[in-house]
């Protein structure tokens, strides 16, 4: 009962976002995830519907899947390198709006499209809301580093109070390789008190190419509840 609770929570928060945000000729950053499924399939329709020209850009192999399968217009960053709207889920949200994505694997990519983005819009079911990072989320901070370093960061991020866990792959031997070639580690922090200041000593760590840490980065949150009702953080 509650996974179709929280699927449904999915549908009419991205259902929702798409309506309130896509405008006609709209460059949009597509994000990844179960949620965004609904989103681009919303997207699709509208797009078909009232002819909106559409162009989007990708955060991953999945959403460059999807975009092609919906029929959308795919570009690039580099052709597009300002981007009007990025739709995208989340693991968790606080109540400030900082986020923790990367449970996909996608977090650097989605970060840099989030980054050229004017307003980044999140769309989730209410099992992913938080007063803190890290309440409910509990597979840790996703933290994409370089191969070579893995070790000596794993030992850095236990010095900064994190239990480390390199993220292994499920139908493969070894760990989980990113879309840039790297690899992930999931970090438990516990509660995260100051996202802000964690974000910047992950970042200052060698080796580290971004965090799953998305702070002051979220214009807008879609939250589907279970009584099939859409909350909007602003």
């Amino acid at each position: 009962m509650d996974g179709d609770l929280i699927e449904l929570g999915k549908k009419n928060a991205a259902f929702r976002a798409v309506e309130d945000n896509v405008k006609k000729n709209m460059i949009l950053g597509i994000g990844s995830g179960s949620t965004v499924v609904y989103a681009v399939n919303k997207i699709m329709e509208i797009n078909q519907k009232n002819n909106l020209n559409l162009k989007c850009i990708p955060t991953s192999f999945q959403s460059l899947q999807l975009i092609i399968e919906s029929g959308l217009i795919l570009v690039s960053l580099d052709q597009y390198p300002e981007i009007d709207l990025d739709i995208d889920g989340a693991d968790e949200i606080d109540k400030d709006l900082n986020l923790i994505k990367g449970g996909g694997g996608c977090l650097v990519q989605e970060k840099i499209i989030a980054s050229s983005s004017k307003e980044l819009v999140i769309i989730a079911d209410y099992t992913k809301k938080s007063e803190y990072l890290g309440e409910h989320w509990k597979r840790g901070v996703p933290i994409e580093v370089i191969p070579l370093a893995y070790v000596p960061i794993t030992k850095k991020l236990e010095n900064l109070g994190g239990i480390p866990k390199l993220r292994m792959a499920q139908a493969k031997a070894g760990p989980v390789i990113s879309d840039n070639g790297n690899f992930i580690i999931d970090v438990d922090f516990g509660k995260i008190k100051n996202p802000k200041e964690l974000n910047l000593k992950l970042l200052q760590i060698p080796g580290v190419v971004d965090s799953g840490l998305f702070v002051n980065m979220a214009s807008k949150a879609y939250i589907g509840q279970k009584d099939g009702k859409v909350a909007i953080l602003d």
